[in-house]
């Protein structure tokens, strides 16, 4: 917060970006806490700044509409710069070209359980350090809206923090972004519960459950693991949405009747073409959003996949799964 309030002050935010909440929105956290709000809708990966990565050349809609990398300080309702024609040349700061469905493709579509997707996937070995979700209407197969927030590690030293960026979003050169928007993850749950509630999708009056929605990762590791590690870190509770969620490698086990070791297998056997970089997570859940897509269009159902019994126990509900 003192970041931001510096930023606000030298002019580098623009008051109208965000809006200031007080209080708890969970009983996840233990005493009220300042948290910042920021409605953004559909933006996805890359700063505003000439470091970016690049998509694989051939890659691209049509001459007039080509891909751009997405602005990173737009999902965090922080550009300051969308009336400048050079940055927004470069940068694209809306998803929804992105993820055209062709309606004439749908015909094999089956009816789902849920309403709505909720694809993560989580970045960071030590603590998180970016959770990004993406947001997919069931029936559709359109893109809804983003969620996208770098995290900023709790229980390491600064020095180690610059050395754990650096190698990990300096490589992709997006650490400068990564330093100017990161909050905590305690903070970045409240804001994604803002978001949730929303778009109706969660609420105390829901019990605290997720409505017609589940969470789509590539693997078990997200939820099963790295959620609860970092809860335990940051010394919170496990949220209720977060106790079960759908493998997407095991439904394409069962539905292609192939093994995929991961998004970009899956991507290579259904002829789908990746964008952004590898690792870096608001571009690793747009790519697996890309292949749900493409599953609900060839007729898969997507079903639930694992329910978190207890903390330490988990039921696997396909006997037929990728381990």
């Amino acid at each position: 917060m003192y970041r931001l309030a510096t930023a606000i002050s030298r002019g580098l935010v623009p008051r109208a970006a965000y809006t200031l909440c007080f209080g708890s929105l969970s009983p996840l956290t233990l005493s009220p806490v300042r948290t910042l709000c920021i409605s953004v809708s559909l933006s996805a990966a890359q700063p505003q700044h000439d470091s970016s990565s690049t998509p694989t050349p051939s890659h691209k809609s049509n001459t007039s509409n080509r891909w751009k990398p997405m602005c990173l300080y737009h999902t965090h309702g922080m550009c300051t710069m969308l009336d400048d024609p050079a940055h927004l040349e470069k940068f694209s700061h809306s998803c929804s070209d992105e993820f055209r469905v062709d309606i004439s493709k749908l015909v094999n579509k089956q009816p789902q359980d849920f309403d709505y997707f909720l694809v993560l996937d989580l970045e960071g070995k030590v603590e998180i350090l970016e959770f990004p979700v993406v947001l997919v209407d069931a029936k559709t197969t359109r893109i809804v809206d983003l969620f996208h927030r770098f995290v900023r590690p709790s229980k390491m030293s600064e020095q180690r923090i610059n050395e754990y960026i650096e190698g990990k979003y300096g490589k992709l050169g997006v650490d400068r972004v990564w330093h100017d928007t990161s909050i905590s993850f305690e903070e970045t749950l409240q804001q994604f519960e803002v978001w949730l509630a929303q778009h109706h999708l969660w609420g105390k009056e829901l019990g605290g459950h997720l409505n017609r929605s589940a969470f789509v990762t590539c693997g078990n590791w997200d939820v099963k693991t790295k959620i609860p590690q970092q809860c335990n870190v940051s010394k919170m509770k496990l949220p209720s949405y977060f106790m079960e969620w759908i493998n997407l490698k095991d439904v394409y086990l069962n539905f292609y009747k192939r093994r995929a070791s991961g998004m970009i297998t899956m991507m290579r056997e259904l002829q789908i073409p990746s964008f952004g970089s590898h690792h870096l997570g608001i571009d690793d859940a747009k790519n697996i959003t890309r292949v749900l897509q493409r599953m609900l269009a060839d007729g898969a159902r997507i079903q639930i996949t694992a329910k978190r019994i207890s903390l330490d126990n988990v039921e696997f509900l396909f006997e037929n799964r990728i381990r």
